[in-house]
């Protein structure tokens, strides 16, 4: 089997292992457990009803997931790959140095549009300021929403993909990708690094496209035809060829001796990747060594499915026991000609059933309890939290409270350990995506970052600025304790200057101007 067929094989697998955990997700569920009695009851009025838990459980993780910058490792503060002040020709395999633009400087705003017309800085081979290039970056991607996607999608699915490469004007750009048109093979060899990986889509014209993407090329392959969305075998795909002999789709058949087509880019069957990198990263959630991730919800679907009965078998007992039924003995009952028994009386909240049979007895049976029914509902609301690691109070009202927020934090030891492990897996692939993405902008490809994340474990904000008061006091810079008290850049240089100024002036007596 060669790359283009196993990457058919693992793309046509995901297609069954995505399928269910976003079907659960999205509240579509399998609800073939119904009894008769409840489709009599209630025909199609509750064909998609569902107690979807399955949105708590990847949502409460991924709110706690936020990224609040990276750290430059000591080994690139070490390292002569940044060339500080060099204005020589650079040594390293990337292009020349790319414009990363804004519409107007704003770091502080994550959501800025992007505007190709007003440069906001050059990154170059001569541009120490590698924060202000990750802030760039992070503003001019939009990742503060990109990131909250690609979180959910590995969470929810098991993994999530993200492609990183500059785009048709030379701006470095990422690309956050659906699970299921992505895969990777990692080398048994060397487990845990990646051989190759690949994407595929489906063009404006029918045609099917194939991506492979190697440390050092890539390679682009076509369907020959029209195949719809499905992936076809590796047979049913050709290299995509340049200009000069390019394959268009007309009437079903792939036509090479004619002009381009208008929906495609003209591209060679191999692209030079001179980066030494993959430009497509996997997010894996929960996996072994060289493995695909797991979702979160593949332990929580049975349990929900559990859930489900025990909500809709109460729906049917309260249908039932919403009139309650009624029973007669005493009496002789009629047959009809075909010998089915005739009833005496019609029932009916206006109805009174009388006989003048004085050996005649009524009675009633007695309403459901549906006490037992809220407390196995409850019971799986326990289950999911303890299988999934989600607090409790997640799923199920504490009505009594919280005694003191030490208890609340004792509640969600195991949630808050199961969020860290999840920063150590996403925050070592993020800071191997920005460090390519440096290294795409013309700042070498040594770059070591580290994720700095929040804090996943509530605490106020006077106990917040207290903590940074004391490791001002251990020796951490003015500048790095505004930071971590959430102020941006922009408003730490303004605070800075104007301190300096203000010390200035009471030292030499200089006036400073209150605006």
């Amino acid at each position: 089997m060669n790359d283009l067929e196993l990457a058919i094989f693992n793309l046509r697998s995901n297609v069954g292992r995505y399928d269910k955990p976003d079907r659960y997700y999205r509240g579509d569920h399998d609800l073939a457990f119904a009894t008769e009695k409840f489709e009599n009851a209630f025909g199609d009025l509750f064909r998609e009803f569902a107690l979807n838990l399955c949105p708590s459980i990847c949502d409460a993780v991924r709110d706690k997931l936020k990224i609040n910058g990276f750290t430059i490792g000591a080994r690139t503060l070490l390292s002569s790959t940044l060339r500080r002040g060099v204005t020589g020709p650079s040594t390293s395999p990337e292009p020349s140095p790319q414009t990363i633009s804004s519409a107007e400087p704003c770091p502080d705003d994550p959501v800025h549009p992007v505007s190709n017309s007003a440069p906001r800085f050059s990154v170059s081979a001569v541009n120490p300021d590698i924060h202000g290039a990750l802030d760039a970056l992070w503003s001019d991607n939009q990742l503060d929403l990109v990131a909250e996607e690609i979180h959910l999608e590995a969470l929810k699915l098991g993994d999530s993909y993200a492609i990183v490469w500059p785009d048709e004007t030379g701006h470095v750009t990422i690309y956050p990708q659906r699970a299921h048109l992505c895969t990777v093979v990692y080398d048994d060899e060397r487990p845990g690094r990646m051989r190759f990986a690949a994407k595929y889509w489906q063009t404006c014209d029918g045609l099917l496209r194939l991506n492979l993407f190697y440390p050092d090329r890539i390679e682009k392959y076509v369907s020959k035809s029209n195949c719809g969305p499905s992936l076809p075998d590796a047979s049913e795909l050709a290299p995509l060829l340049t200009k000069e002999g390019w394959p268009r789709f007309a009437d079903g058949v792939v036509l090479s001796d004619v002009s381009p087509s208008p929906f495609l880019p003209v591209s060679p069957t191999v692209v030079p990747n001179p980066y030494g990198a993959i430009p497509l990263f996997h997010f894996s959630n929960t996996s072994e060594i060289g493995t695909f991730g797991k979702s979160e919800l593949q332990q929580a679907i049975p349990i929900q499915n559990g859930l489900n009965k025990a909500v809709l078998d109460m729906l049917v007992a309260m249908e039932f026991s919403a009139f309650r039924q009624r029973w007669i003995s005493g009496i002789e009952i009629e047959y009809d000609e075909s010998g089915n028994p005739i009833p005496p009386f019609k029932c009916g909240m206006d109805r009174i059933w009388m006989t003048s049979n004085a050996e005649t007895t009524f009675g009633d049976f007695n309403t459901t309890d549906l006490d037992q029914f809220l407390k196995v509902k409850d019971s799986f609301r326990v289950d999911m939290a303890g299988v999934t690691g989600t607090p409790l109070h997640y799923f199920l009202q504490n009505e009594r409270g919280f005694a003191s927020a030490e208890a609340l934090s004792r509640a969600e030891a195991r949630f808050l350990a199961k969020v860290r492990d999840r920063q150590k897996a996403f925050g070592m692939v993020w800071a191997r995506m920005m460090s390519f993405a440096l290294q795409l902008a013309g700042f070498g490809p040594a770059i070591c970052l580290q994720t700095r994340w929040d804090d996943p474990q509530p605490i106020g904000e006077r106990e917040l600025l207290e903590n940074i008061a004391l490791k001002k006091k251990l020796g951490i810079t003015t500048e790095q304790a505004l930071l971590e008290a959430g102020y941006g850049r922009s408003d730490i240089t303004l605070m800075l200057r104007s301190a300096d100024e203000t010390l200035l002036a009471s030292q030499g007596g200089l006036t400073v101007d209150p605006t």
